[in-house]
């Protein structure tokens, strides 16, 4: 699948991406974004329970595809592990960890009790700043949501437009099963939290493992009326400086 340069920029490229794409197998839109946007495109991942999937599939494309990784300072340390075993295994080439600024730290969550406080707040210094930053030098990039996940997700297109990017969902039409069926045909390693019961995975201190048939986001935020941590939420070109911006 080949896109001219007129194509690529159009105001509506993701709109006629998606079309194009809705129903396509997730290799075949990693292959078509990449193609599309090249060295602009970088895939944002958590390296969390169903990570493994869309790296695979990532690394089968290009391992060189830069992948950003949100290290918190306070995820797991499984999770840490993790991302350093996976990388390896699957050869990716690229993977760089994105941490919260030194001087946003130190105005906004001196004693790192913010999400003692304010969840959005320590979203916002420790995921959506310096994943707003890394992304400047990109034009396009991929997550790893799915319809059913539920909430918001419900609705996903496989590729939308943000007021500054173009996001690729390439699993948004993937269920659980496909994804234990992926797994299992590629012989791929879990997770080491998902045995003891944690369906989602992000930082310990709003992490907690989740009742079997529950909402599989269940564990994140549980009691809050939080289910996003920010960077999926559509924000103005300019808002990375807004370190005290509403996300």
């Amino acid at each position: 699948m080949a896109f001219d340069e007129t194509y690529r920029t159009s105001g509506n490229l993701a709109a006629r991406l998606d079309a194009e794409l809705r129903h396509a197998h997730p290799r075949t839109v990693l292959e078509a974004a990449h193609e599309t946007f090249g060295d602009k495109l970088a895939l944002v991942s958590s390296f969390g329970a169903e990570s493994a999937v869309l790296l695979d599939i990532v690394a089968k494309v290009d391992p060189a595809i830069p992948v950003l990784f949100l290290d918190t300072g306070m995820l797991f340390g499984q999770t840490l592990d993790y991302r350093r075993s996976l990388t390896r295994r699957l050869g990716l080439t690229d993977v760089r960890d994105l941490r919260p600024a030194y001087n946003d730290l130190a105005t906004g969550d001196p004693n790192a009790k913010l999400w003692q406080s304010d969840t959005d707040g320590c979203c916002h210094i420790r995921k959506v700043l310096p994943l707003d930053r890394a992304l400047s030098g990109f034009e396009a990039w991929i997550t790893g949501r799915k319809r059913f996940h539920g909430g918001d997700r419900l609705s996903l297109p496989v590729v939308e437009q943000t007021p500054t990017h173009v996001k690729f969902n390439p699993l948004a039409n993937w269920t659980r099963a496909d994804l234990d069926a992926y797994m299992a045909e590629h012989d791929l390693p879990a997770h080491p939290l998902v045995e003891q019961g944690f369906p989602s995975i992000g930082c310990w201190p709003c992490t907690q493992p989740a009742d079997d048939g529950s909402d599989v986001r269940a564990g994140r935020w549980a009691g809050q009326d939080k289910s996003e941590c920010g960077i999926h939420l559509a924000r103005a070109p300019g808002a990375v400086d807004n370190v005290g911006g509403d996300i």
